[in-house]
């Protein structure tokens, strides 16, 4: 169906007026991170740069944003060293209760945070993995392998398998395989999946209350208890800081590799 000037045009502001919404509380913390305050407020009446200054020489916020930082990077590498072998043998080999197993890898993805944080917290108390980067990695592996799992087999998908069968005809062993066909059609998968595991375990609160505690304190827990005490623009400075990390990973692995070709299925 056409439609003529006025229907674009009405159509153009409604998609502007939708992003400036959802947008909208990442404008205002933007604005609020420059502020001269020393508490929260909208709109500012000054200009800084002194949230962010405080940042960085907050000493609680350098020491959980070095927790956060390697629990997700050992995440991240992880989740990627189980969740590839997986996927491969998801989409390529056919075994009894496949389905079953798929539904195992992508489970964690329906249960909600708060209920995984819980049951988490009953079985690492005794052992003690509580308030350790052990425990910590171990429970936000259980929700980043799924991402994994996902963003490979959908590279998967879109490949023909007929050109690892050809290769193998023309005597290519397992390994020359892996590497000249099925690494190369993987590869956006791969790293879009580790990217994703490494921001979703760096920016994780729900579950991260529930295993840590005062020596392995991540980032978003750090955050919670600062505003439990204080509310100031260095909280909306970090906030930015944060959303840049995820923009700049984000364009990074679409420039790089397309992410919506490798989370496009076939």
């Amino acid at each position: 169906m056409r439609t003529g000037p006025a229907g674009r045009a009405a159509w153009v502001a409604l998609l502007v007026v939708l992003y400036l919404f959802l947008l909208a509380p990442i404008i205002v913390v933007f604005v609020v991170s420059f502020d001269d305050a020393t508490f929260l407020r909208f709109p500012p009446e000054g200009f800084t740069l002194d949230a962010y200054r405080q940042v960085f020489a907050n000493d609680d916020f350098r020491s959980a944003i070095q927790v956060s930082a390697v629990t997700a990077s050992v995440t991240a590498l992880l989740a990627v060293v189980t969740g590839v072998p997986a996927a491969l043998a998801l989409s390529r080999v056919p075994f009894r209760g496949r389905e079953a197993m798929e539904s195992a890898f992508l489970s964690p993805l329906l249960v909600p945070n708060i209920v995984l944080g819980l049951a988490l917290l009953v079985l690492f108390a005794p052992i003690p993995l509580t308030d350790t980067y052990t425990g910590l990695i171990l429970a936000h592996l259980g929700i980043t392998i799924p991402y994994v799992v996902r963003t490979v087999c959908a590279s998967l998908a879109g490949a023909d398998p007929r050109a690892e069968e050809a290769a193998r005809t023309l005597g290519a062993d397992t390994f020359t395989v892996a590497r000249r066909i099925i690494l190369p059609t993987v590869l956006p998968g791969v790293v879009s999946g580790g990217v994703i595991a490494f921001l979703l375990s760096f920016d994780e609160t729900v579950i991260s209350l529930f295993v840590s505690g005062q020596n392995v304190t991540p980032l978003p827990v750090a955050v919670l208890q600062y505003v439990e005490y204080r509310s100031d623009p260095a909280v909306a400075a970090l906030s930015v800081c944060l959303v840049v990390l995820s923009v700049v990973a984000v364009v990074f692995v679409e420039r790089s590799l397309g992410l919506r070709r490798s989370l496009r299925s076939g």
